[in-house]
């Protein structure tokens, strides 16, 4: 394992963010909402956290890529960033089952 790799550490940001019920929680969220996004306000709401807890998980979560922040007057809408949400899994399951290529299903 070279840990001087930039994939390894792109990726291992993301678990690190990922890492955590909150932000697990906000991705799950985003994910099953509107593609142009959900806003912050709403994500509060329906996750029942504080303002300032809620903007320090989201900016860890943008930072990794998995989300994706837009402005919208004075409204913040977060998408998923389904292409590093992607990547991700493609990097955990890119040797599975010894790199024969069987992907998730094999045991």
């Amino acid at each position: 394992m070279n840990t001087l790799d930039p994939l390894l550490k792109e990726m291992a940001q993301c678990l690190k963010a990922l890492g955590h019920p909150a932000r697990l929680s906000i991705v799950r969220l985003v994910v099953q909402g509107p593609r142009e996004g959900t806003p912050a306000g709403e994500i509060q709401t329906r996750l029942n956290m504080p303002g300032s807890t809620l903007s320090h998980h989201l900016s860890d979560l943008a930072d990794a890529g998995l989300l994706v922040a837009t402005r919208q007057g004075t409204t913040i809408r977060y998408a998923a960033g389904f292409g590093q949400l992607k990547a991700l899994t493609e990097y955990l399951w890119q040797d599975c089952c010894g790199g024969g290529g069987r992907g998730p299903h094999c045991v």
